[in-house]
């Protein structure tokens, strides 16, 4: 993966820099298994787990996602080994694979056919194992390590990350070989300091700018964005930025005001977090507005809301900070903007008939947690400016070449 670093030194003597680091976006896990008639078992097996699981590792994550991974690169190591990670801003520690790695998922799933990169520590002259032991909540559990740390030319010579030896069975269909968190240190389940933290002094501001590309079909796999650490991404989002300060320094936490779609309007104010893993998840409440205004119906075989890929659909307005983001599907109400297709919440998985899905899920937090998770069509829809020096996230109207 080709990654660019651009030098912003002022003079000869300046240290500080902009990093550009693609990510690649793989297909839709749950659109290769409908069409190969396997996902109904699949999903199956996942809730049999979920009732059967017992302790932190085999709890299932809050946002189970079977579409789009938008994956980076990291390395580890002396010499460096490289890994593809899920770029999670929904989550805070860094992990990857350990060679000692036990559970069948270590090796990945032979129905996806995503193979899994190992950390190997004996390869490293640099590494060193320390006596904490860790267990993330649905994903893995094993040893805190520390080892030199590697993003797009960012070094940090002794970094604490999580040496996994169990997976659970979830992991093995995900194409990543572990996990590079961007929440705030406060939510790490490893209590160390995450990566991008400790190399804030590197860059030009302490802020990261993600920017998502528009896909054109959910079965492919793309170039699928690119995360600018140390600087707004001028080049493909909007110079008008519009900022809401954080209401918690755990996740990007914020409070959405208003939300609306057709005839649903829901005045109540509640917290919301941006997350480049998942699709849009709302209350049960909000769900029933949504699939009420769209018309869509919930299929029992392949567990999501599906409507006519051919309708026209109104805007999902969300109400942020005291202005209005729209994730407008009509094409003819973009006047400013490059168009965002109804493809951002209306998905052709190849569900055939017609049908396509809406890119929803119930998100059941039980009083705990955010109560909306904002995912990939908020952030196809807007660039989201992560400011971590003023502790506040900042929407941008993203640019698209189509």
């Amino acid at each position: 993966m080709r990654t660019t670093l651009i030098l912003l030194a002022a003079c000869a003597l300046s240290t500080s820099i902009v990093i550009r680091a693609p990510m690649h976006k793989t297909a839709s896990l749950r659109a290769q298994m409908i069409k190969e008639g396997t996902f109904t078992d699949f999903i199956a097996q996942q809730q049999l787990a979920r009732l059967t699981s017992k302790g932190a590792v085999g709890k299932q994550p809050y946002a189970d996602n079977y579409d789009d991974v938008y994956r980076g690169v990291i390395s580890l190591g002396t010499p460096a080994q490289n890994f593809t990670v899920l770029v999670d801003t929904g989550s805070t520690d860094t992990w990857v694979i350990g060679s000692a790695c036990s559970t069948p998922a270590c090796n990945g799933d032979a129905n996806s056919g995503y193979a899994k990169d190992h950390f190997d520590k004996s390869a490293s002259s640099t590494f060193s194992l320390t006596s904490k032991n860790f267990a993330i909540s649905g994903w893995c559990s094993g040893q805190v390590a520390e080892d030199v740390f590697t993003l797009a030319g960012l070094k940090q010579e002794k970094q604490s990350f999580g040496l996994a030896s169990t997976v659970v069975d979830y992991f093995g269909f995900t194409p990543v070989d572990g996990v590079f968190g961007l929440a705030w240190p406060a939510s790490s389940q490893l209590d160390v300091t995450p990566p991008l933290w400790n190399m804030l002094g590197q860059l030009d501001a302490p802020l990261f700018t993600i920017w998502l590309d528009r896909k054109a079909k959910s079965t492919e796999d793309s170039l699928g964005g690119l995360i600018t650490y140390g600087a707004l991404d001028t080049e493909h989002c909007d110079g008008q930025v519009d900022y809401v300060q954080l209401s918690s320094l755990t996740y990007w936490q914020y409070p959405m005001t208003k939300f609306s779609i057709g005839n649903y309007v829901s005045n109540t104010k509640v917290q919301v977090i941006s997350q480049t893993a998942a699709w849009i998840g709302a209350p049960t409440s909000a769900v029933a507005g949504i699939a009420s205004a769209t018309g869509a119906k919930f299929d029992m075989t392949n567990y999501l809301y599906t409507l006519p890929c051919t309708g026209v659909y109104p805007d999902m307005i969300f109400t942020i900070g005291g202005r209005y983001y729209n994730v407008m599907i009509h094409r003819k109400l973009l006047s400013y903007q490059m168009q965002v297709p109804s493809s951002e919440y209306v998905l052709d998985l190849g569900l055939g008939g017609g049908k396509c899905a809406l890119a929803l899920y119930e998100l059941g937090g039980g009083g705990f947690g955010p109560d909306w998770i904002l995912g990939y069509t908020w952030l196809r829809t807007y660039c989201n400016m992560h400011d971590i020096g003023q502790k506040r996230i900042g929407f941008a109207r993203a640019r698209h070449s189509d």
